[in-house]
């Protein structure tokens, strides 16, 4: 098994929620506000994985801050707080969630499905707030400290977005899918947001970097203002910036751990990069990952694979 990696820092830890229950519209840690003007309809969600805080402190600075909209409506969702709640500072990557991945089952075999659990019911109580979405944030972070990066199906609308707020400077880093995930339909994908073809908005996730860093939580705060001021609902804090660069990703592959012997070729934190059929991991019986071409970057490595889970995201650089 690969070793896993040292204990976090934990600068940014849980806060009581129960004072953010009750919203105004009938689904627990769920607040609209309308400005009574014509408008999108913007959606700023927030833990879809229990420990991944940074998206908390964004949702409590809009809420705690009184931020309505100048046009349109805003939703602030809380997702998964049951397993928000279930935190312990000595396992902090326990809770991510409790049965299944909240972020994994946005399509109508599951949600329509006979299977029970507290996702399940979760994302069921959530589903007309994400269906009735123009525009769509989902903020996440990783078990890695790396670099903050923009994850979204590749439609033209999502990428035009990204690459507008990515030219600030602050999130400047890209992973596209071309085919969706691959191991599940998350929550940007639920609907109309997973069709080239229809007329849905913008559905982002943004990866703010490790799940308990004071910078993480900044980005996520400082990404759903520039969010909501990129679709007009606020103004823009911060004056212009000149165009910063940016990088972009095409998802190849995502690999599965499918044995308890699943380890890594060497300790990997992600952006690595390996050239065509290097070996990246093997995996017992199930085999060998091996990169499928040069450049071959990857993305997201387990921290401490667990079989059934994702073990890492295979990409290549996409030059313009």
């Amino acid at each position: 098994m690969t070793q896993p990696t040292p204990a976090p820092l934990l600068e940014v830890l849980p806060r009581d929620l129960s004072a953010y229950r009750k919203g105004n519209t009938g689904i627990d840690y769920v607040h609209r506000f309308d400005s009574g003007r014509p408008g999108p309809h913007v959606l700023i969600n927030a833990l879809t994985h229990g420990n991944e805080i940074c998206g908390m402190v964004a949702a409590t600075h809009l809420l705690d801050s009184g931020v309505r909209p100048l046009i349109g409506t805003l939703t602030i969702s809380f997702a998964h707080v049951e397993a928000y709640e279930a935190f312990r500072a000595d396992d902090p990557f326990a809770n991510r969630q409790l049965v299944h991945n909240l972020n994994r089952i946005w399509s109508d075999e599951w949600l329509d499905g006979p299977q029970d659990s507290p996702e399940l019911r979760r994302a069921r109580a959530l589903r007309p707030v994400v269906a009735v979405a123009d525009h769509i944030l989902d903020i996440h972070s990783t078990s890695q400290d790396v670099v903050p990066f923009w994850v979204y199906p590749d439609f033209a609308r999502n990428g035009q977005a990204a690459l507008a707020m990515g030219a600030q400077g602050r999130v400047t880093t890209h992973l596209v899918m071309p085919s969706g995930l691959g191991s599940g339909t998350p929550l940007i994908q639920h609907g109309r947001h997973g069709v080239a073809d229809s007329h849905a908005g913008v559905a982002l996730v943004v990866e703010c970097g490790q799940h308990f860093l004071r910078a993480s939580a900044e980005v996520a705060t400082a990404t759903a203002q520039d969010f909501l001021a990129h679709f007009g609902l606020i103004d823009r804090a911060e004056p212009a910036q000149p165009a910063a660069a940016q990088r972009r990703f095409a998802l190849l592959q995502t690999c599965m751990v499918h044995t308890p012997a699943f380890q890594f070729v060497r300790p990997l934190r992600g952006f690595e990069t390996f050239d065509e059929g290097e070996l990246i991991a093997t995996d017992g019986d199930a085999g060998e990952i091996r990169a499928p071409c040069d450049r071959c970057t990857v993305l997201m490595p387990a921290r401490v694979p667990i079989v059934g889970r994702e073990a890492v995201y295979l990409t290549r650089p996409i030059s313009d």
